[in-house]
């Protein structure tokens, strides 16, 4: 059983005064150091963030877990800040690249001012999206998405678990959300030697009721192109909300309705519904029916509350409790076809050693979705898998549908939204990649 633990950011269990030192020195021989092997700097100067345990010759000084260190190239040359993790493959993870931005509270403000600004500019007035995206906004281990007045944040790091305190209260600060309730029960923990954290920090909200959805009530209610989510924090996957997906339900409705325009409400099926984002744009579109299959009771029933919600046919939704992998030959049993198919699994390949395996999965269900696709229907595919490359993963839809004995014109590609940035030296953070395919 996961232990929980309800800790306010006042508490002095987090705490780390020796390390905020830092913030306030440069490097000197009395500052903790990461000495590389000969020839391992070379991602460092790239500014890649990620310093693997297989690059590292040793440690010097008195180095905490999650502590900063000074990591220094073999012949001593300063390299970066970074956060140490003795207990993962991920040795340390750099905070900053330059010898004058050394960690603190004052380098993390900057981080996440500069993060909200982006935010409001390219997603004014949105009630539900990622304020800070990890690597990507420069707070490696910290994810932190927005939920109207709700605050829900993910640490996931060593280096962030050792800041905790300071990012909370910056974070509380900068983005006027009183609320905060933390997700810290991500499997990655496990891989950075920490047990997992779930509940409220500091005072739980009125309006903020995160118990176990029945019907309409309960949830964190949110809007999201003119849809109403009841959204749970607590329970929910990631943070409760696929906040990644959101431009691109915006594409699935704008498919539906090209359909509709031309004088064919098309029927949809969207395979791994979870709360029913896609299966929502679509009806919200003028699809003519739309089954969505999902393992998952909780979610499922979610997505019925939020169906509910926004005063959609019910006789135009069809909800399903199956394994996605058996139901899609259940279907091809029953001869059912469909004008637009959304994909869109779980995590299949966190690294790029689980690939052959993934990989298999996503052709299984891609091949098995594609024979019930109509001719001239949409299939919409994705991987959120970030040990499958976008080129992989075309490869991947390509020999399915070979396999299948279909052609497919590519339409779109799908990528996350705007406030899950991605770094250039940094691909890694590119996790979410899709296709929107046409059957000729």
């Amino acid at each position: 059983m996961k232990k929980h633990h309800n800790q306010s950011p006042g508490s002095k269990t987090n705490q780390a005064p020796a390390n905020k030192a830092f913030a306030d020195r440069r490097t000197d021989s009395r500052t903790p150091a990461l000495f590389l092997k000969e020839g391992r700097e070379r991602s460092v100067l790239r500014r890649h963030p990620w310093i693997f345990s297989g690059a590292v010759e040793r440690t010097a000084g008195a180095v905490e877990t999650g502590g900063t260190v000074a990591v220094r190239a073999a012949d001593g040359r300063f390299l970066a800040w970074a956060a140490l993790s003795p207990h993962s493959n991920i040795r340390a993870r750099a905070w900053s690249f330059s010898e004058a931005e050394a960690p603190g509270e004052a380098l993390f403000r900057s981080r996440i001012r500069r993060a909200l600004a982006l935010r409001a500019t390219h997603l004014p007035g949105s009630e539900a999206l990622r304020l800070i995206h990890a690597e990507a906004d420069g707070v490696p281990g910290l994810v932190a998405d927005q939920y109207g007045k709700l605050l829900v944040v993910q640490i996931t790091t060593q280096g962030a678990e050792f800041w905790r305190e300071a990012l909370i209260n910056i974070l509380r600060e900068e983005s006027g959300c009183d609320a905060v309730y933390e997700r810290s029960d991500a499997d990655v923990r496990e891989l950075e030697g920490l047990e997992p954290r779930t509940g409220w920090i500091g005072n739980r909200p009125d309006n903020a009721d995160t118990r176990e959805v029945q019907g309409d009530s309960g949830g964190i209610l949110v809007e999201e192109h003119g849809l109403r989510y009841r959204v749970d924090v607590a329970k929910g996957q990631k943070t409760g909300f696929f906040l990644d997906q959101r431009d691109n339900r915006a594409a699935i409705a704008e498919a539906v309705a090209t359909t509709v325009r031309s004088g064919h409400p098309p029927d949809v099926l969207n395979c791994f519904c979870y709360t029913g984002g896609f299966s929502l744009s679509a009806l919200v579109a003028g699809a003519k029916s739309v089954t969505s299959v999902d393992s998952s009771h909780a979610a499922l029933q979610l997505a019925r509350a939020n169906l509910d919600l926004n005063a959609l046919d019910a006789q135009k939704a069809e909800w399903v409790e199956a394994d996605v992998f058996r139901y899609l030959r259940t279907l091809r049993d029953q001869a059912r076809t469909f004008d637009l198919i959304v994909l869109d699994p779980p995590k299949f390949a966190p690294t790029s050693k689980d690939s052959e395996r993934a990989s298999r999965g996503y052709k299984d269900i891609n091949l098995n979705a594609l024979k019930l696709l109509r001719p001239g229907g949409l299939l919409a595919t994705f991987s959120c898998s970030g040990g499958i490359s976008a080129e992989l993963f075309q490869k991947i839809v390509a020999g399915a549908a070979a396999d299948a004995g279909v052609s497919l014109q590519v339409e779109r590609r799908f990528t996350a939204s705007a406030d899950h940035p991605v770094l250039l030296e940094f691909p890694e953070g590119e996790y979410l990649k899709g296709l929107l395919l046409r059957r000729n």
